[in-house]
């Protein structure tokens, strides 16, 4: 365990295991189906991702950890979410390669939505294989601001030891300014805000490639102008006169009341563009966010540059692709000072974690990060609550 190491699966920009790295994890492997993202993996983590479409029959070096996020827009709340959508089986794929590889231990991340799509199918997936197979697991939802990420981005991760009990890792700061957020944590040091992350970079280029790589930002029209400039920070697009919205943002604020679309097809409530506050985390860094986020200050929305520090990427980490693929990478990706947190605390219990034999079982289960919550998330709690029966010792909040 001197050198643990790691497979990155759906690695995406690299997050996780640039997380793991920095934690003194060795990157032994890593894959994805996206040119863009191997190429920016290669350039910053190492040279031996693969571009490949990970199957349950992958074939790949045994690591102390697999880690991976499967492709989440199949059931994330930013989009539209389709019933027996091909990405969602992408969990069970996950899910059978653990199982089959048996690794000490792995790491699952991927968004909220995933805890109610399709009543809870998706997370029985992943945890049946993985429990029959002898992995103690702790599921829950975080929120990577009380990690140290200067970012509301809330998220559910598995950690899961074959036969022994993982460490969860324990938040290091305490959250504001999003609803539910001081419910965790309280007496820890505040998260980082937008302006901690941001303030010391220059001033944008008006065209590419920006200094440091990513930091620019090119004009808008007239249009686009007096939208940005009548947002105070905070608002949205909706805090508009109905003049200043513009058509895609209209069409789809109508469409929700007007044409009757099914409520799981709709996503989530439309916010058009958004100035972010310079006092408070940033709202969560999605492949939108350069064209929909707008910086504290200036009439302008963020830059990608800004976009990576606020998902605490070094500036030396390149993105590789079109203006739209490095939006996505940044915007999909685990923030690698998340990973890290995670990373070390699975060391600790890779090291001295208490061995339970071959008895595989689900530690803990914490879905939501406050004390009320929906019902479609309470039917899915019932579920995993009589299907694996889970430690209510330690299904606790933060």
């Amino acid at each position: 365990m001197d050198c643990p190491t790691v497979v990155d699966l759906f690695a995406g920009a690299g997050g996780l295991s640039l997380g793991f790295k920095q934690a003194g994890y060795r990157s032994l492997w890593a894959a994805d189906n996206h040119p863009a993202a191997v190429e920016t993996f290669k350039l910053n983590v190492g040279d031996h991702a693969e571009c490949v479409e990970i199957k349950a029959s992958t074939i790949f070096p045994k690591p102390t950890v697999i880690v991976g996020g499967p492709p989440c827009q199949g059931f994330s709340s930013a989009g539209m979410r389709l019933k027996g959508d091909r990405r969602n089986t992408l969990v069970s794929v996950f899910a059978q390669l653990v199982a089959r590889v048996r690794p000490p231990a792995f790491v699952f991340e991927n968004v909220e939505g995933i805890l109610t799509t399709e009543m809870g199918r998706r997370i029985e997936e992943l945890l049946k294989p993985l429990i029959a197979s002898g992995y103690r697991i702790h599921l829950r939802k975080i929120n990577a601001a009380n990690f140290g990420v200067p970012q509301h981005r809330k998220r559910v991760l598995a950690i899961g030891g074959l036969g022994f009990d993982p460490t969860f890792p324990e938040p290091t700061h305490s959250a504001f300014g999003a609803p539910g957020a001081t419910l965790a944590a309280t007496h820890l040091p505040l998260a980082e805000t937008v302006a901690d992350a941001i303030d010391n970079l220059p001033a944008p280029s008006d065209k590419a490639p920006g200094c440091p790589e990513g930091h620019y930002c090119r004009s808008q029209d007239a249009n686009r102008r007096q939208r940005i400039a009548a947002l105070a920070p905070g608002q949205t697009m909706r805090d508009l006169p109905e003049e200043l919205w513009h058509q895609s943002y209209r069409r789809r604020a109508h469409r929700r009341v007007q044409d009757g679309t099914p409520s799981e097809r709709r996503g989530g409530p439309p916010s058009g563009i958004r100035r972010l506050k310079g006092n408070e985390p940033s709202k969560a860094i999605t492949g939108r966010a350069v064209s929909e986020f707008v910086h504290p200050r200036e009439d302008r929305f963020v830059t990608l540059r800004e976009c990576a520090r606020l998902q605490t990427f070094p500036d030396s980490f390149i993105f590789r692709g079109t203006k739209a693929e490095r939006s996505l990478l940044i915007g999909n990706a685990v923030p690698p000072r998340l990973a890290e947190a995670i990373a070390h605390r699975l060391a600790e219990g890779l090291r001295y974690g208490r061995v339970r034999g071959k008895s595989g079982a689900l530690l803990s289960f914490v879905p939501a990060l406050s004390r009320g919550i929906s019902p479609a998330l309470q039917q899915v709690t019932s579920l995993v609550e009589s299907s694996f029966r889970p430690d209510t010792a330690q299904a606790r909040l933060f």
